[in-house]
C-alpha cells in the first residue's frame, strides 16, 4: 500500500464547518431519502449508501474539531427527515406513521451503525491524538 493512499484527502482551503457539514448531510440525506421513498415506497439501499456517503464526507472534508457533528448528525438527519416524509405521505395516522417509522429505521439500521462506528473511531483517534500532542508540550 503506497503511502499517499494514507494520507488524510487533501482539499484546498480549512475545509467545512460544523454547519456546512450539517447542511451538506441535511441536504443529500433528504433529497434521496424522498425520492427512494417517491419510487420504491420505503427506504432502501439507496438512502443508506447516502447516509454512509454523507458520514464519510464530513468525517474527511471536515476542519479540526468537527468530527463530532459528523458523527452525531446522520441518525438524527435521517430520523427528523424519515418522520417528516412520513408524516405527509401517512398524515397524523399515528399507528400507520409509527410502523412505517420504525420499519424506516429497523431498514436503515446496518447502515447507520457502520457509519456511526466509522465516524465515531475517528471522532476517538482524533481527540486521543489531540490529547498526546498536548501531553507531550
Amino acid at each position: 500500500m503506497s503511502t499517499t493512499a494514507a494520507r488524510k484527502i487533501a482539499i484546498s482551503g480549512p475545509g467545512l464547518k460544523k454547519e456546512g457539514i450539517i447542511v451538506l448531510q441535511f441536504f443529500f440525506i433528504g433529497i434521496f431519502s424522498y425520492l427512494e421513498l417517491l419510487v420504491r415506497n420505503g427506504f432502501g439501499i439507496v438512502t443508506g449508501l447516502v447516509i454512509m456517503l454523507v458520514t464519510f464526507g464530513g468525517v474527511q472534508y471536515g476542519r479540526n474539531g468537527t468530527s463530532y457533528v459528523a458523527a452525531v448528525n446522520p441518525p438524527l438527519a435521517f430520523a427528523s427527515l424519515a418522520f417528516l416524509e412520513l408524516l405527509t405521505r401517512n398524515g397524523l395516522s399515528i399507528t400507520r406513521l409509527g410502523i412505517d417509522f420504525l420499519a424506516a429505521l429497523a431498514s436503515q439500521a446496518p447502515f447507520l451503525l457502520i457509519s456511526a462506528a466509522y465516524a465515531w473511531y475517528f471522532y476517538f483517534d482524533r481527540r486521543a491524538k489531540a490529547h498526546k500532542r498536548q501531553r507531550a508540550a
